[in-house]
């Protein structure tokens, strides 16, 4: 496990960073995977200008650091196929069959390398109540929970108060409600059951600041980045309306949290703590809340971090002095000088193309 490095230590991230800097990948083709699996990558691809999508931020710099890489499109007939006519894997999916550990497994088996979090990280962080779960196991304060497990469960209790209501897997708030009435519950548990259809988190909803801390493995150790605060001025909280609307600006903004020392620092400790028992690698990021009291309860983890110029991860990047390329440098770093994943299964091998196969 590598150390942590402080955010403040600016002489240790920048001797990391030019160490970084220094590190060549290679002559290496990148599979850049990319495609409409999830709810929320299909959002995203339809409301989204090319030029704000992770996909093209993320070929800008594979370009820059004079690499040949591919997009690699997950709802191809071809794409486990095309999967294995690369060095290594660059993947940017999110929600199911990308970031919940399913296409993790997939690289394992074929014995590809691939950036970022393997599969028990993956499992965990990308499923809401078992990261609660987690977060509870650790100590790790967060909001009270109930789950929902579909139409043949009894209701969920009422607290009195408002609650979150969310899909277990997906991210980008697709599929959240804030519900303040107790008649309006089943709605929104209906609403989160057509975006995921595993069983439904329930939270209750604390008001405060949403803040969120990003960590990337650099060479010698991992950093947590300062943590960035949101602040939503016509909306109730950071929705998937706001978070996908690229009109938003001016009704939302990120920007570093300007708590006291003692509360940044509780946050940074408490992702930390999280990236360590999660054995994660490459990168993460942790969402809180922190309340007006100084307060911080944790709510999700996202092991596969979006990847856009403008996204929270490459901004809180920007804080400690790293570009998008150096980002993504990081991960290559990290993938190819990882020990190569062997154990004694069949090698697997493609004789023909697989015909397409509808869904059930």
């Amino acid at each position: 496990m590598k150390p942590m490095i402080d955010a403040r230590d600016r002489d240790l991230i920048g001797q990391e960073t030019a160490a970084l800097q220094a590190w060549e990948p290679g002559p290496v083709s990148v599979g850049l995977v990319y495609g409409g699996v999830s709810v929320e990558d299909q959002l995203y691809k339809s409301k989204s200008p090319v030029g704000q999508l992770s996909s093209t931020a993320l070929g800008d710099s594979l370009t820059e650091l004079g690499l040949t890489w591919q997009v690699v499109d997950p709802c191809t007939p071809t794409f486990v196929q095309d999967l294995t006519h690369h060095d290594v894997i660059l993947s940017n999916l999110h929600g199911p069959f990308g970031e919940d550990g399913r296409l993790q497994g997939t690289l394992d088996y074929l014995r590809l390398p691939y950036c970022g979090n393997g599969v028990t990280a993956c499992a965990i962080g990308a499923d809401k109540i078992k990261s609660k779960e987690f977060m509870s196991a650790l100590g790790i304060p967060t909001p009270p929970w109930q789950v929902w497990k579909g139409v043949r469960d009894s209701m969920v209790r009422w607290p009195g108060r408002p609650v979150m209501v969310k899909p277990t897997l997906g991210g980008s708030s697709v599929g959240m409600n804030l519900v303040k009435s107790k008649n309006d519950l089943p709605m929104a548990l209906a609403a989160a059951l057509l975006v995921d259809s595993s069983p439904v988190l329930v939270e209750e909803f604390i008001t405060g600041t949403p803040v969120t801390v990003g960590l990337l493995e650099l060479p010698g150790g991992v950093v947590a980045f300062p943590p960035l605060a949101t602040y939503v001025y016509e909306a109730e909280y950071y929705d998937a309306d706001t978070k996908l609307n690229v009109s938003s600006q001016g009704t939302v903004s990120v920007e570093p949290a300007e708590f006291p020392i003692h509360v940044q620092d509780l946050v940074m400790r408490y992702a930390c703590i999280l990236w360590e028992a999660l054995d994660c690698r490459g990168a993460i990021r942790v969402d809180f809340m922190v309340t007006s009291a100084g307060a911080a309860y944790a709510l999700e983890i996202n092991p596969t971090p979006g990847m856009s110029r403008e996204a929270n991860f490459i901004t809180g990047a920007g804080l400690v002095g790293l570009s998008h390329t150096d980002v993504v440098r990081a991960y290559l770093h990290e993938a190819l000088t990882r020990p190569a994943y062997d154990v004694p299964l069949p090698v697997p091998v493609f004789t023909g193309t697989p015909e397409p196969r509808d869904a059930a």
